[in-house]
């Protein structure tokens, strides 16, 4: 009788129901198909590239996000909190990991994919793009927006107050960027190029992108000399400060004439690119596709 049980469960044992069989093909088949997607979506969220881009309220940010995620304008609002999208880079913009490809290449028609992050303008609200410096996630650079009709110059040659502001926010944004840089922190990358980005060119009224570049450099210059004196009219000398060791100050030691070329030496470029989001004749954004190309 033990034997005819023990054969009885061998023969169920070697000759299964259908059942079991469907239900054993559909684990084989499904469990490593979940394990594919989740690594998949868990490696994808995690190293695809960003950019982060900042600026004055009004500068035209989440216009230009608009365009770059639906390839269109669209009406928008003042933001007031952070907005992530991911955008597919034009196939005719080249990259910086494919400059010597064919035109033929079928590699080139695939759309390279990264994330765009819009932050608020308002002084009040700029934490966010600062937290987004200070911890960065796969960050590949920064989109500084300017709306260069608004920053032109008075009639007197003296500076208006949307020069002032972009140049002050620019000015904190840089600072911020050097002192990173000098802590040498493994966290975040070791070259981080920003670009300045001339909007709202297609108006008569609009600075030029070499005229922008000088303005803000002069505005920083200014901006720099007068926070000098107000903490050495405070009665801290040159010496308490430690210009050169602890890098509180914007450039070669906050002395003398401001210029971007002088950001190179912690690893951050500095290019000014005009365009425009709008327009009679339609958007001009090549220069900025061309920039974030080169830095993907």
């Amino acid at each position: 009788m033990a034997r005819t049980d023990s054969q009885s469960w061998l023969s169920s044992l070697m000759s299964p129901s259908p059942i079991a069989i469907a239900v054993a093909a559909l684990l084989v088949l499904s469990i490593p198909l979940f394990l594919h997607l989740v690594i998949y979506r868990s490696a994808s969220s995690s190293t695809i590239p960003s950019f982060l881009l900042v600026g004055p309220s009004g500068s035209g940010k989440t216009s230009l996000l608009t365009l770059f995620e639906r390839g269109r304008h669209a009406e928008t609002r003042i933001s007031q909190a952070p907005l992530t999208v991911e955008v597919s880079l034009p196939v005719t913009t080249t990259t910086a990991s494919s400059p010597y490809r064919s035109a033929n290449d079928p590699s080139n028609q695939i759309h390279k994919k990264f994330l765009l992050a819009d932050t608020p303008g308002h002084g009040k609200l700029r934490h966010y793009a600062f937290d987004s410096v200070i911890k960065p996630q796969n960050l590949k650079g920064i989109i500084f927006m300017v709306d260069a009709a608004d920053v032109s110059t008075s009639s007197g040659g003296t500076s208006n107050e949307a020069l002032r502001q972009a140049a002050e926010y620019l000015h904190d944004l840089l600072l911020l960027l050097q002192k990173r840089a000098n802590t040498k922190s493994p966290r975040g990358p070791t070259e981080l190029p920003v670009l300045v980005a001339a909007n709202k060119l297609d108006l008569f009224t609009a600075l030029p992108a070499p005229l922008l570049k000088t303005a803000l450099e002069s505005e920083i210059t200014n901006m720099r000399s007068l926070r000098t004196k107000g903490l050495l009219d405070s009665g801290i000398g040159m010496n308490d400060l430690d210009i050169g060791d602890e890098k509180e100050w914007l450039g070669e030691g906050g002395e003398g004439k401001f210029d971007f070329t002088q950001m190179d030496e912690v690893n951050v470029s500095v290019t000014v690119a005009g365009g425009n989001v709008l327009g009679a004749d339609g958007p001009d954004v090549k220069q900025w596709w061309d920039w974030i190309g080169s830095n993907l």
